[in-house]
């Protein structure tokens, strides 16, 4: 069989220690093509880089060339992948392995959730991949096995346009994952708390030190099903018309200026 071509991405940053360990299983089974960020770009979500040029380095890891490494986003790492960097148009996108969980409401900080959008967004089928631990010292072997298990059941799944999967998984042994759940995302919420500090010079500052509350106990949604130590895969399709409340102004249609 023709080996696939895998386009990966992350928002940890090309150095990062989930990236490699991505590759490396995934160059086992398919030619792998890597453009990254240049630093962590975490919680960037869908952003792009518009007002500075984009500077593209090839980057080298173990004495071999890895990769290209990006001053941007995750969003423009795959869109300057597809558009001038690749030499073949990729069959996947996979972005990861994030260091720490998305799900819920985190998935739409994300920004490799991010990347694997932008990935749908070209037309190309996607997957996000990401560890349950902020932990970089965090064994990402049983990780990288699975989004390469997965990565290569994607040409057969059929996945509809504008869906793209998102993939956490728990950080535990081998042994302890219980498989594979389908899963919804959860509806917990982050409760916004901002530590207030002075520098040096004694000048205010905030740093983000939000609470994660998570709302709801179902073995079908991604928070919980994680937890229960299940590697989770959420397909994610974005229509964020909300189409019922729509039917139900259409009586604005109505509203003309200099009327009463």
């Amino acid at each position: 069989m023709k080996k696939l071509n895998i386009l990966v991405s992350n928002d940890d940053g090309i150095d990062s220690p989930g990236i490699y360990a991505l590759v490396h299983e995934l160059r086992k089974v398919a030619n792998v093509f890597v453009v990254a960020p240049d630093r962590e770009q975490s919680a960037v979500g869908h952003s792009l880089t518009i007002y500075s040029p984009l500077r593209a380095t090839k980057f080298h890891r173990d004495g071999e060339m890895f990769g290209y490494s990006v001053t941007g986003t995750p969003s423009d790492c795959v869109k300057l992948a597809i558009s001038s960097l690749c030499e073949v148009r990729p069959d996947i996108v996979v972005s990861g392995i994030n260091h720490g969980p998305n799900t819920s409401i985190n998935i739409l900080y994300s920004g490799t959730v991010s990347g694997a959008t932008e990935g749908m967004l070209s037309g190309i089928p996607s997957m996000a991949v990401s560890l349950d631990s902020h932990d970089y010292n965090s064994d990402m072997t049983v990780a990288a096995k699975y989004a390469s298990l997965l990565a290569m059941q994607i040409p057969d799944m059929n996945i509809p346009d504008g869906t793209f999967l998102n993939v956490n998984v728990p950080a535990v042994p081998e042994e302890e994952i219980k498989g594979i759940r389908v899963v919804h995302h959860n509806k917990s919420v982050w409760k916004d708390k901002y530590l207030k500090r002075n520098d040096p010079f004694g000048r205010e500052y905030f740093w983000f030190s939000g609470e994660y509350i998570k709302s709801e106990d179902n073995a079908e949604a991604d928070d919980t099903a994680l937890h229960q130590n299940y590697v989770t895969v959420n397909p994610i399709h974005y229509d964020i018309t909300n189409h019922e409340y729509k039917k139900q102004i259409k009586n604005i249609e109505e509203l003309r200026l200099g009327n009463s």
